[in-house]
């Protein structure tokens, strides 16, 4: 019995049933594991890491097993807002020079760069076509001393990253197609939008292709430690035997899968609202043209995009419950929001809707490395939105750890460092109320 922390309909079908992306890459053929069989290493979670580790893996010759629960690519890797950007943790830079010392810090900024490097360069190598667009990623500020902070720090983002992002003020917005309630902006250079279930299946079909055998509709439900210092993973209907596993499940993992992830990961939800397709005139009259993917200061922020159809993308935080009452009052909020940003679009339908987990963990840093007292056991998670980029250079990380190889790419302590456990055990979602409130009183 999977031990998870949310309502059983946050892990069904519902969330998703109305994703846009979804009407773009319809599913395929990937049988559930039928008997049982062995492979090097075990790979459970098909999504951006666990397809990253598999390709790596088998790009280098090594057996590797993937098993989803679903079909690869549904959760949180098929249902994002697509923006591949620097991001993966949400301690400041301060906090982790604190922790860790400068140079440490420092190497997190550059496994930022790495990741979203890593991405581009798959995308290229592979001959994906995923709908990219964006040149770098533009925040709005919200409030006008929020515009005031971006120009302040213009030179501690060119010497953490080497690169100068693009001041605009308020009163020249509207002249990048960027018109709406904002006080200024900050373009990074860095990053790009895509279609994140394109980008799935073509790292999901170039991992079969080099060798790699993934299963669907194959939950795994126990993990059994053999004598040989092998693991047998348990599934409806077969098992698999391997030397090495990898959990890549992120958000929708369990606490007792292994026993090891309880309580140091944290789902929280995020929904999205997918707009039908504008014409240009609808385009005009709101003064919104610009293909830059985009998030405006708030603490509880907004991320929005205009898609190369003309489709506009619009996410949020999602609810601290899940049921068919609290999405529908997500899905009138996020309308709400839409509307007061976008007013010359409140005739503009929106029939996309749907919700998925983001994953935190208590330090606010991502991991990718091994598991503690599970020899030959490895994870990563908790990519605090960013799982496009971070969630994908992790999986590429565990492939070389899984091999006994030091990463060849920046690897810095706060990737490496454990992850505490969060207070409370399995009602920890509780602890997401008050910080709302609070961040909901700081963005006033």
């Amino acid at each position: 019995m999977l031990k998870r922390i949310w309502e059983d309909g946050a892990y069904g079908a519902a969330p998703v049933a109305d994703c846009w992306w979804a009407d773009t890459v319809q599913p395929g053929d990937w049988p559930a594991l039928q008997g049982d069989t062995t492979t090097e290493v075990a790979v459970i979670g098909a999504g951006f890491t666990g397809l990253n580790a598999a390709l790596a893996l088998a790009e280098s010759g090594v057996g590797v097993t993937v098993l989803e629960a679903q079909h690869p690519f549904w959760g949180a890797s098929g249902r994002n807002g697509g923006f591949c950007c620097l991001g993966g943790a949400k301690a400041s830079h301060d906090t982790m020079k604190a922790k860790f010392g400068e140079a440490e810090a420092r190497g997190f900024a550059q496994a930022e760069l790495a990741a979203v490097a890593h991405v581009g360069g798959l995308i290229d190598r592979l001959g994906l076509d995923v709908d990219r667009h964006s040149e770098g990623e533009t925040q709005l500020a919200h409030r006008p001393r929020d515009f005031d902070a971006m120009r302040e720090d213009v030179e501690a983002t060119r010497a953490l990253y080497g690169v100068t992002p693009t001041i605009t003020p308020p009163d020249e917005l509207a002249q990048v197609g960027l018109r709406g309630p904002f006080h200024g902006a900050s373009t990074m250079p860095i990053g790009f939008a895509l279609n994140p279930r394109k980008y799935a299946l073509g790292l999901c079909q170039a991992a079969e292709a080099a060798g790699a055998v993934v299963h669907g509709h194959s939950p795994v439900t126990r993990i059994e430690s053999l004598a040989d210092g092998r693991y047998r993973l348990h599934t409806d209907k077969g098992s698999v035997t391997a030397e090495k596993i990898i959990i890549a499940t992120n958000g929708y993992s369990s606490d007792n899968l292994p026993d090891w992830m309880g309580g140091r990961y944290l789902p929280t939800q995020s929904s999205v609202i997918v707009t039908r397709p504008m014409s240009d005139d609808e385009l005009a009259a709101q003064g919104w043209t610009s293909r830059q993917m985009c998030y405006d200061s708030r603490h509880l922020l907004h991320y929005f995009r205009l898609m190369p159809d003309n489709r506009m993308l619009m996410g949020m935080r999602g609810g601290l419950r899940h049921s068919p009452g609290t999405e529908a009052q997500i899905r009138a909020m996020i309308r709400a929001d839409f509307e007061k940003m976008f007013p010359a679009w409140t005739h503009v339908e929106t029939p996309h809707y749907w919700s998925g987990f983001v994953c935190l963990s208590r330090d606010l840093m991502p991991y990718a490395g091994p598991i503690p007292e599970m020899p030959g056991g490895f994870a990563a998670f908790a990519y605090h939105g960013n799982g496009v980029s971070m969630g994908s250079y992790a999986g590429r990380l565990l492939a070389d750890l899984v091999r006994g190889q030091t990463p060849e790419t920046p690897y810095p302590a706060p990737l490496r460092h454990t992850p505490r456990k969060f207070p409370l055990g399995r009602f920890r979602r509780m602890l997401m109320r008050p910080a709302y409130l609070h961040y909901a009183w700081l963005d006033r």
